[in-house]
């Protein structure tokens, strides 16, 4: 079978732009989550008004689309297709992939998705065309809107003409687009993917559309950096974000061919459904735990070698305690690690927030990253697990970093509508 390795990382993140400038951010305990409430009555009105923002500016790690975009790509593609834009640059230059040949345009795809796309198009077309009728709508409107728009965006701009693909499974989006592009590459598709996720619906209709689903933490709006707390006993929600990550994937004889640099290999990829409820995880956590154990299957890998995972935990009540059943129910079962205390499990979600659609792949980077520096990442804000605790006593990397050796890590993702899914990653060998 053919094997996939990762060959570059591209991230937009709310500790800012740049893989490096976040996951630096990230260690050092950094969080993105600021106050939204000054942006317009409408965000102060809401019961949530903090997010996980892009930061904006021409400063390092600032989002400028006049200097990170080319001639009329900002009035062209929507804010979520542009954050998928620069992260892909990225990739391909961490990649050197940079294909001029028809046989390897031909062999380059992309598979890039969103949860949500543009609401503010949505929102600002509908208020436009109620006033002022057909006239008021943009030729623009239906091409800024579609998510595929993103990948075919990506594609015109390098010339790939390998596999054009875009998955909106809401917040599993990220995961899936990384997993179904490398079975693109396993089935001989293609040979390198540009995969990934993207989002930018930080708006008052989506805020208040999560918060009426009692889905947002709503008890830090003056305290934004501490509101997201994955796996603490006072997490009360998400907090909603924006961003994209992208990776290159790559047929392993094609990367070893060109010499270039393998941070990871992707050894396995599950799928399940809850198939329980439109919002609310099975308490048991059973659809979790069927998603890790497929992964961990196709990649041919004993659950008692996962040396790290980095769950979805989004700091939802519900969520969190399912996923951390699902994780036990997995690593603790016959033959597998002798105790809970030696199960590594973190969620960088408690520095930026839920990305929704961007989530996976951006996580997915951070998975990468710790395989290839041997550094777990931390779960900020958690003072004290648990809600019962007794039920939390994994190893959460609570808010500084742990050196470890990682041979083997799972990446989680988990949506509305009950959608799992788990992305294995190994060191090469």
């Amino acid at each position: 079978m053919r094997r996939v390795v990762v060959t570059g990382l591209g991230a937009v993140t709310p500790l800012g732009l740049g893989v490096r400038r976040t996951w630096r951010r990230l260690l050092d305990g950094n969080c993105g989550v600021v106050s939204i409430k000054d942006k317009s009555p409408q965000f102060a009105a809401l019961p949530s008004n903090i997010a996980g923002l892009v930061p904006e500016g021409s400063k390092e790690g600032g989002w400028n689309p006049k200097e990170l975009l080319g001639p009329g790509d900002e009035r062209r593609m929507a804010k979520f297709a542009q954050y998928a834009m620069v992260a892909s640059k990225e990739a391909l230059d961490d990649a050197e992939w940079y294909p001029k040949k028809a046989p390897d345009l031909e062999a380059t795809g992309v598979y890039m998705g969103s949860g949500i796309g543009s609401l503010d198009d949505v929102y600002d077309t509908t208020v436009s065309f109620e006033k002022g009728g057909y006239k008021k709508v943009s030729p623009l409107f239906v091409p800024r809107l579609l998510i595929n728009l993103a990948a075919g965006h990506i594609s015109m701009k390098y010339g790939f003409k390998g596999p054009n693909h875009a998955a909106t499974t809401a917040c599993t989006t990220g995961a899936h687009s990384i997993g179904d592009a490398s079975r693109l590459i396993i089935f001989g598709d293609a040979d390198v993917m540009i995969a990934g996720g993207a989002e930018s619906c930080v708006h008052p209709l989506a805020i208040a559309g999560f918060a009426r689903a009692r889905s947002l933490a709503t008890e830090w709006n003056d305290q934004p950096s501490l509101a997201s707390r994955p796996f603490d006993r006072d997490r009360a929600g998400f907090v909603i974000g924006e961003g994209a990550g992208v990776i290159v994937l790559e047929e392993l004889e094609h990367a070893k061919s060109r010499g270039a640099r393998i941070y990871a290999e992707l050894k396995g990829y599950g799928l399940s459904s809850d198939a329980y409820h439109m919002t609310a995880p099975r308490e048991d956590g059973e659809g979790p735990f069927l998603a890790m154990k497929h992964a961990l299957k196709h990649a041919g890998i004993h659950p008692d070698a996962v040396d790290y995972i980095n769950a979805h935990a989004t700091s939802t009540t519900l969520g969190d305690a399912a996923e951390n059943r699902a994780i036990k129910s997995l690593l603790l079962g016959e033959h597998g690690k002798e105790s809970a205390s030696k199960i590594n499990v973190s969620s960088t979600k408690g520095a930026i927030g839920h990305l929704l659609g961007a989530a996976g792949s951006v996580e997915a980077v951070f998975t990468i990253l710790s395989l290839y520096h041997n550094t777990l990442p931390p779960t900020i804000n958690l003072e004290n697990p648990g809600d019962p605790p007794e039920e939390f006593n994994c190893n959460y990397i609570a808010k500084t970093p742990q050196d470890k050796h990682i041979g083997v890590a799972l990446s989680n993702s988990f949506g509305f509508g009950g959608t799992n899914a788990s992305l294995c990653f190994s060191k090469y060998k």
